[in-house]
């Protein structure tokens, strides 16, 4: 089963730190989002596998954009 992992907040993709692929634990960080100076991580809602990453650091996002697609 899919699971989409959306962005809490508009900001700018300051690091992405999975690769499609990588198997990740619930709460790990995936990506880092820069907002206002503060860096704030996007965690890991499942333990599963990156599927899909739908964003490239420097890239600014919106609240609640699709970042990361995972599975179990």
């Amino acid at each position: 089963m899919a699971e989409n992992v959306e962005a809490h907040i508009t900001g700018t993709v300051w690091k992405i730190v999975v690769e499609v692929g990588d198997e990740v634990d619930e709460d790990d960080d995936l990506i880092i989002l820069e907002s206002m100076k503060m860096e704030m991580p996007v965690v890991a809602p499942i333990d599963g596998t990156v599927d899909e990453i739908h964003v490239e650091e420097g890239e600014a996002v919106d609240e609640d954009q699709l970042l990361i697609t995972m599975s179990e």
